[in-house]
C-alpha cells in the first residue's frame, strides 16, 4: 500500500508554484504507487488516483470504468465534477449533454453523428482558412509593445475556429467567448472561488441555450452550412439527437475546444520560450512542427485529469475499487512516466512518435484532436513568423486556479525587448 508519510491527494487547494508546475508532485506520488486512494468526506464514494501510464490506460480504455456517475452510489452524484448541483438546472441540462460524459449507446450514436464533422479530410479543408484566421489576429499586435498571448491570441483563435466550423454569425464570436469564460467558471478544482462560479456558469448555459436553439430554428429555414446545420437535419431525419442534446453539443464543441487549444498554444510558447534552441530549430525547420505539437502535448497536456467511476467491483494497482468509486486519471503525471517515456522531464521535438495520452484513449480518446493539433501547429507557425522576439525579453504568466483545464489565465510577453540571453522571467 501507498506510504503513509504522503498527505491525501487532491486536485484542489494547490498552491500557486505547484499549479504552474505540477509535475514534481506528480513524481512524489507515482514514485510511491501507480494509484493512491482518498478517503471520502462524509458519505461519499473514495476516490482513486492513477498516476502511472499503465494505470491510466487501465481506467481510460477498460469497461470497468465509465463517465456517468449514475454508477455510484445514491447521493454521489451531487460530489461528482459532473453533473453539476441540481439546483443550476440549465448548467446541468447543458452539461449532461456533452458527448465526453456520455457512456453507450448514447455516446457511440451521437461521436458517430459528429465524427464525419471532425475527419481529417474536413479538418485539411479547413487549413487555409485557419492560418487566415491566425495571421489577422497576431496583424492586430502590429506596433504593440506588450501583449498578452492568452487574451491576444491563443485563446480567441480557436474560438473563431470552432465558430466557423458550427457556421455561426462571425458578429456573435465576441459575445460567444464571453459566455464561454462564464462557463468555466463551474469548473470543480478552481477552488479559491468555492462554488461562486456556479451562478455564472447557470446564467451564461441559459445564455448558450436560448442562442443555439434560435439558431437551430433559424436552420429550418435557409441553407446556411456549418455543424450546427448539420445537427438540425440530422435531427429532423429522425436521428437520435434531442434538442437538449443538439444544444449541449454546440456549447461542448464551443468551451472545450476553445480551453483545452488556448493551453496547449500557451504552455507551448512558454516550453519554446524555455528552450531556445527547440524553437530557432522549429524556425528553421517547420516541417517539425507537427512532432513538436505531440510532444508539447505530451510535456504539458493542457488537460490534466479525467474523471471514470467504477461500474462494477475491481482492482486498480494495490487497490481493491468498489463499484461506485470515483476514479481520478492524472494524464498528465502517466505523460511524464519514465517506464513509459525515456527522460520524461525533457523537452525533445525529435522524440519518436508514442502514444502520449494528451487527449485520452478508449471511446472517449478527443473527438476534435485532428482539429486541435492543426489549430497548434498552424497557430504556433504563425507565431513564429509573426513574432521574431518570442523568445526574447521578459514575460509574465498567471496560471488558472486550475488543476483539471490546466495552462496560462494570462501570458504577458514584452514584444520590444532586445535579445537578452538571461532572459529573466517578471514570474
Amino acid at each position: 500500500m501507498p506510504s503513509a508519510t504522503l498527505p491525501r491527494f487532491d486536485l484542489r487547494g494547490w498552491d500557486a508554484r505547484d499549479i504552474a508546475d505540477p509535475y514534481p508532485v506528480y513524481r512524489r506520488y507515482r514514485e510511491v504507487s501507480p494509484v493512491h486512494r482518498s478517503p471520502a468526506p462524509a458519505d461519499g464514494p473514495d476516490t482513486y488516483y492513477a498516476f502511472s501510464y499503465e494505470a491510466v490506460v487501465r481506467v481510460l480504455s477498460s469497461r470497468d470504468y465509465g463517465r456517468d456517475p449514475g454508477t455510484a452510489p445514491p447521493g454521489a452524484a451531487a460530489t461528482a465534477p459532473v453533473p453539476v448541483p441540481a439546483v443550476y438546472r440549465t448548467l446541468r441540462t447543458v452539461v449532461e449533454n456533452w458527448l465526453v460524459f456520455m457512456d453507450p449507446p448514447r455516446h457511440t450514436e451521437l461521436r458517430s453523428l459528429l465524427g464525419a464533422e471532425f475527419s481529417p479530410g474536413v479538418v485539411t479543408g479547413l487549413r487555409p482558412r485557419i492560418a487566415a484566421i491566425a495571421r489577422d489576429l497576431l496583424a492586430r499586435l502590429d506596433g504593440r509593445r506588450e501583449a498578452d498571448l492568452v487574451e491576444d491570441f491563443a485563446a480567441p483563435f480557436p474560438l473563431l475556429v470552432v465558430s466557423e466550423l458550427l457556421g455561426v454569425p462571425a458578429e456573435d464570436h465576441g459575445w460567444l467567448r464571453e459566455q464561454a469564460l462564464a462557463l468555466q467558471e463551474a469548473g470543480s478544482t478552481r477552488s479559491r472561488q468555492g462554488g461562486g462560479g456556479y451562478p455564472r456558469a447557470e446564467a451564461a448555459a441559459a445564455e448558450l441555450d436560448r442562442y443555439f436553439r434560435r439558431e437551430a430554428r433559424q436552420r429550418l429555414e435557409d441553407d446556411r452550412g456549418g455543424l450546427l446545420t448539420l445537427l438540425v437535419r440530422a435531427r429532423d431525419a429522425g436521428g437520435p439527437l434531442s434538442m437538449d442534446a443538439l444544444v449541449g453539443s454546440c456549447v461542448h464543441l464551443l468551451t472545450a475546444g476553445h480551453e483545452t487549444t488556448t493551453n496547449l498554444l500557451a504552455k507551448a510558447v512558454l516550453a519554446l520560450r524555455a528552450h531556445p534552441e527547440a524553437l530557432a530549430e522549429l524556425r528553421s525547420s517547420p516541417a517539425l512542427l507537427p512532432g513538436a505539437v505531440e510532444e508539447f502535448l505530451r510535456l504539458d497536456a493542457p488537460v490534466q485529469a479525467v474523471t471514470r467511476w467504477a461500474c462494477r467491483d475491481t482492482r486498480l494497482g494495490p487497490y481493491e475499487v468498489p463499484r461506485g468509486s470515483r476514479v481520478v486519471a492524472l494524464l498528465g503525471s502517466a505523460n511524464r512516466d519514465p517506464e513509459r517515456f525515456a527522460r520524461p522531464d525533457v523537452l525533445d521535438v525529435h522524440r519518436p512518435a508514442d502514444r502520449h495520452l494528451g487527449f485520452g484513449v478508449g471511446i472517449h480518446y478527443c473527438l476534435g484532436a485532428t482539429l486541435a493539433r492543426a489549430e497548434a501547429e498552424i497557430g504556433l507557425g504563425a507565431l513564429l513568423d509573426a513574432l521574431p522576439g518570442l523568445d526574447r525579453g521578459r514575460h509574465r504568466v498567471e496560471y488558472a486556479d486550475d488543476m483539471v483545464f490546466h495552462g496560462p489565465a494570462r501570458l504577458l510577453l514584452d514584444l520590444t525587448a532586445p535579445p537578452d540571453p538571461t532572459r529573466p522571467d517578471l514570474t
